[in-house]
């Protein structure tokens, strides 16, 4: 039998931003392509079995197990180079033996990143002024060792979301503002270098100078013709013809908010984008209501940071304001890694939020208590 304390503490406002998000996927997905329909709806299946398994699992008390995971991950990261699929001018994905399945390591890196940190800045939190230079420096590697390795793929997008998403969840928990300074003077000196050393790829560079050229990408373009001919109310199926009659690439994937749009309109986009900054607002909110619950203040900040990227990257990139790189939509677009990864984000938050009572009571009991042994035990 469930424990009421887990019922108790179960965030169930959490499932009423998750599931109509999950909803709408499968609803435009299922009128673009029905064969996506049924992977997407195993992928779900897959979720939903994967939830159940990690709800339970002590991830407070896993540090040990967390390392371990963080530096897999980071060996399948350098593996992509070796045994890696291509797609899309980029070498990304490992095919799972056996299956019509793959895997991108660089969203697992996401979640392994984020305990890793929780783990860290739990057992080491930081003093009033915030961390000094060594323990800065000590968690900088941290999220720097797979910035590189993904921009390398290379996977820019990714990259750059793995590092913005790292030091602004520092940020967050709080770093002396004498190194942000120093960080932010540094970059700006080194800039000049990166530009001459030249490290992008040619396609990479070519998405760059479209963007600030007069003349958008081709998605781009017919992004925002069905953008702009959706009206207030949107279209029916039918007279959707930029998705219906494949003119907008990407439409279940990338450029799914596109489609979204030219099916609701105007009032429908201001719905979608609204239920998405509530989602990051109560997420937000989480961490300052458990000021003293350090890893609950850090997959609470990392998780706030990720969305509103995410989101804000791709509803950018398909109307015209932000270079076209591989961010998708969380829980609305096409793509198994990346709604497993979200919805492993969100089972760990409901774990961290509904066993908190197991953390009240360490906290009161110093840990001797049979409760603190049990979990001891569970972790170990």
């Amino acid at each position: 039998m469930i424990d009421r304390r887990i019922l108790t503490h179960f965030d169930f406002i959490l499932l009423l931003f998750v599931l109509p998000l999950v909803i709408l996927s499968l609803f435009l997905i299922n009128e673009l392509d029905s064969a996506l329909f049924a992977k997407q709806v195993k992928y779900i299946a897959l979720s939903c079995g994967l939830m159940i398994f990690l709800f339970f699992i002590p991830f407070r008390h896993l540090n040990s197990v967390i390392v371990v995971s963080y530096v897999i991950c980071l060996i399948l990261l350098v593996l992509v180079h070796f045994i890696g699929t291509q797609k899309l001018g980029a070498q990304r994905w490992v095919d799972i033996p056996f299956t019509n399945f793959s895997i991108q390591p660089s969203e697992i890196m996401k979640i392994f990143l984020m305990l890793l940190l929780a783990s860290y800045i739990t057992t080491n939190p930081p003093p009033k002024d915030g961390y000094g230079i060594k323990e800065f420096c000590i968690i900088s590697f941290f999220i720097l060792v797979p910035f590189v390795i993904i921009l390398k793929e290379p996977d820019l997008g990714t990259a750059m979301v793995i590092l913005l998403t790292g030091f602004g969840t520092l940020f967050l928990i709080g770093v002396n503002k004498r190194i942000w300074i120093a960080l932010g003077l540094i970059v700006v000196l080194l800039a000049p270098v990166a530009y001459i050393a030249d490290p992008l790829k040619d396609y990479q560079k070519k998405r760059i100078m479209d963007f600030i050229s007069d003349k958008s990408p081709y998605q781009v373009d017919q992004a925002l013709i069905a953008i702009g001919a959706s009206g207030l109310f949107g279209k029916s199926k039918e007279d959707a013809t930029q998705s219906q009659l494949k003119f907008l690439p990407y439409a279940n994937t990338d450029f799914v908010f596109a489609y979204f749009v030219e099916r609701f309109g105007l009032f429908g986009a201001f719905a979608l984008l609204s239920l998405f900054l509530c989602l990051i607002i109560y997420i937000l909110s989480l961490s300052f209501m458990h000021q003293q619950d350090y890893f609950l203040r850090v997959v609470t900040g990392y998780m706030t940071i990720l969305i509103f990227l995410y989101v804000s990257i791709n509803v950018c990139m398909v109307i015209g304001l932000a270079p076209v790189v591989g961010i998708p939509l969380p829980l609305v677009s096409y793509g198994g890694t990346s709604f497993v990864t979200f919805i492993t984000l969100f089972t760990i938050l409901e774990n961290i939020l509904a066993f908190r009572f197991v953390f009240e009571y360490n906290t009161s009991s110093n840990g001797r208590g049979p409760l603190a042994q049990l979990v001891r035990a569970l972790g170990s």
